[in-house]
């Protein structure tokens, strides 16, 4: 695989940086889910606490608060958002009371009633099963006889009955149950009487003070004008003495009170203690939330994806006859503050209810319920996550290019890095020297140039064995010929003494062939001893000073000069591996210098190292060799005469001396461009504290 593939796979970790943002997103919509709910829930507890000083707005008959639960015969009117018509059908209807009847009776005949109110008027829509619709007959009897309603309401501690009967269908009005019966007019009661398939409707308006906060409803059946018996069915019986079950309604102060606490994007409903539904009120969306419908459907979808969570059972709704049934609400009605998440029909959407229960003397006698759904804080992730979509895509645009270009630029170098090592091998041979150099400061430079040290290496290795051949033979042709002539002469010449000078002279040349021999290897033996060497604290003036003196008994034909401060020198080193470099730098001087002339050394401060010179008066360096004079193996040097050995290895071992000190070596020709000055840098030692 190429590098410019490997790259580009390289690149797919960067769609880590999108699902970082992702998870960053997730964690931003908790903290805001967290900080809703916490929000929600001081609503529901300063609501709350508001209402529990005002109990009279939930109960506006605060009896009700004592007496217990009726579930079968209280009945239960929602507040409705418009009037029906009084048409004896049930189209209006369906919308403000869930789409169906409540059942006061099971036994036929049976009685299925809706009820709401609307501005102090109560409406109801009742369907009675009959087989038989049996209508009033006024020749009959002056009061009602055939099949009828009645309504019993409570006022003023009595018992009140109105009826509704009719002698066919169509508009009704209320009468009173007896002539000699005294109390409301029986005419505010109105409504529409509307044969059905299975018997018959009545839908009914009449004011809400009539009722006296109790309604008991139970129809008459009469099955023919001929037949004495008839039965009943509703909530209560025509017999009973007692109040009527509740009428249970949404207050009218309570409802103005609660459109006040509501905000935007809220549902704020109250309970009684019983869990049924007492107010409502809602407040429009925020344009913030409604914000949330401007970013693109198919990013909220691909958000939605990717932020799934699990799913959450829907929020229910109250029941026909009003009982709000959640979790939240059960808590708050045991006296704890609770909240609730609720899945929605919108995917990534949720609704969010606190409920928070209502005091009274220590009692819960409601709980306040606070709904809102997640359409506040998606309007933010929404838009966070299309900006994040839309920078992480050019981010990712943007580092694929990047990286194709560098990759590119990357495989360009290395093939023309690789077709400059193929080209070394030319038709001439191995062409070395004019290997490339990349001036880059990367590792592919760093590459580039250490390949062209190495061929530059080989290349001086190369003409050393080039020339290694001459040098071997010129060096050994004249002990191999001593030798040779030393035995010649031992066979022909019978004087002891003859023979004496002959055996002398063999032995020279084999000392001198061994001599050679231990210099082809002293580069090798000096690499392995100086691993083993420990450097001490020295002092380099003493050393110098005796080492001067000892040039200067071994070089007669040369004056040797020292130049070093009378102050201590102090280096971390060997003394014997330094003696050994210094010995290489003193007679390389001397091979160049004329006879008579003199060898300098000279001790100086360079910087933070201490400088050893040595300069004579002979030739210049040549200019190309001035980087290559302490490589192995390379000599400028010829041999003077048949006692010496040059094979190119002094300087080398300078150079691996000075290296091994932590300093370095240079060479360089002299001012005025007679004679050479080598000089040895050594780290300097900071002076004995003692």
């Amino acid at each position: 695989m190429t590098l410019r593939r490997q790259l580009i796979l390289v690149s797919l970790l960067l769609l880590t940086l999108p699902w970082a943002g992702c998870q960053f997103l997730r964690e931003m919509e908790i903290a805001l889910r967290q900080g809703q709910a916490q929000a929600i829930a001081a609503t529901a507890l300063a609501i709350a606490d508001s209402l529990s000083e005002q109990p009279e707005m939930l109960y506006p008959n605060t009896e009700r608060l004592r007496t217990p639960n009726d579930v079968s015969g209280s009945l239960y009117a929602p507040l409705l958002s418009r009037p029906p018509v009084l048409d004896g059908y049930e189209d209006g209807w369906s919308e403000d009371t869930q789409g169906r009847f409540s059942r006061l009776e099971t036994r036929v005949p049976g009685m299925g009633y809706r009820a709401g109110v609307f501005e102090g008027t109560l409406y109801l829509m009742l369907q009675i099963t009959d087989d038989s619709v049996t209508y009033q007959d006024p020749g009959l009897s002056p009061e009602p006889n055939g099949d009828r309603l009645v309504l019993r309401t409570w006022l003023d501690g009595r018992r009140q009955d109105y009826v509704i009967a009719t002698p066919a269908p169509g508009s009704v009005r209320g009468q009173h149950a007896s002539p000699r019966h005294l109390g409301a007019d029986a005419g505010q009661i109105r409504g529409f009487w509307q044969d059905t398939r299975e018997g018959y409707a009545v839908e009914l308006a009449l004011p809400l003070a009539l009722t006296g906060d109790r309604l008991g409803l139970y129809v008459i059946d009469v099955d023919g004008h001929r037949s004495s018996g008839w039965r009943t069915a509703g909530n209560t019986s025509p017999l009973q003495q007692a109040a009527p079950p509740w009428l249970i309604y949404p207050p009218h102060a309570l409802q103005e009170d609660l459109t006040r606490f509501a905000r935007a994007g809220q549902r704020l409903r109250v309970t009684d203690q019983h869990a049924r539904l007492l107010a409502e009120a809602d407040a429009p969306a925020s344009p913030l939330a409604a914000g949330a419908k401007e970013t693109f459907w198919l990013l909220q979808a691909l958000y939605r994806r990717a932020l799934a969570e699990e799913k959450l059972e829907p929020r229910g709704v109250p029941d026909s006859v009003g009982y709000l049934h959640a979790d939240e609400v059960d808590a708050a009605l045991s006296g704890r503050s609770a909240q609730q998440w609720y899945g929605t029909d919108s995917p990534g959407r949720r609704l969010l209810a606190a409920a928070a229960p209502i005091y009274s003397r220590g009692n819960v006698i409601g709980t306040v319920v606070v709904e809102q759904s997640s359409d506040q804080y998606l309007s933010l992730t929404d838009r966070a996550f299309s900006r994040l979509l839309g920078y992480s895509a050019l981010a990712l645009a943007s580092a694929a290019f990047g990286l194709l270009a560098f990759a590119s630029l990357l495989s360009w170098r290395i093939r023309r890095l690789s077709r400059a090592a193929g080209q070394v091998l030319g038709n001439q041979g191995m062409e070395l020297i004019h290997f490339p150099r990349s001036r880059a400061r990367d590792e592919i430079g760093d590459l580039s140039r250490s390949y062209a040290r190495l061929l530059e290496e080989l290349h001086e290795y190369n003409e050393y064995l080039r020339t290694l051949s001459r040098k071997l033979s010129h060096e050994l042709r004249t002990p191999i010929a001593v030798i040779q002539s030393s035995l010649d002469n031992l066979k022909t010449d019978e004087s002891r003494e003859e023979r004496g000078v002959y055996l002398q002279r063999a032995h020279q040349g084999l000392a001198r062939l061994s001599g050679i021999l231990d210099a082809m290897t002293e580069a090798t033996r000096l690499e392995e001893s100086i691993r083993q060497r420990e450097l001490v604290r020295l002092d380099l003036v003493p050393l110098l000073e005796s080492l001067c003196a000892a040039y200067q008994g071994v070089y007669r034909q040369h004056r040797i000069a020292l130049h070093a401060p009378k102050a201590c020198a102090w280096v971390s080193g060997a003394g014997d591996l330094l003696v050994q470099a210094l010995d290489k730098l003193v007679d390389n001087a001397a091979s160049f210098a004329p006879a008579g002339s003199e060898i300098t050394l000279r001790l100086i401060p360079h910087g933070a190292y201490w400088a050893i010179s040595v300069s004579n008066s002979g030739p210049p360096l040549p200019a190309d060799m001035h980087g290559r004079l302490f490589a192995a193996m390379v000599s400028l040097r010829e041999a003077r005469d048949a006692d010496s050995v040059h094979l190119g290895l002094g300087l080398y071992i300078v150079r691996l001396v000075a290296e091994y000190h932590h300093g370095r070596v240079q060479a360089a020709t002299q001012e005025g461009g007679t004679g050479a000055v080598f000089t040895l840098l050594l780290p300097q030692k900071r002076s004995n504290p003692n």
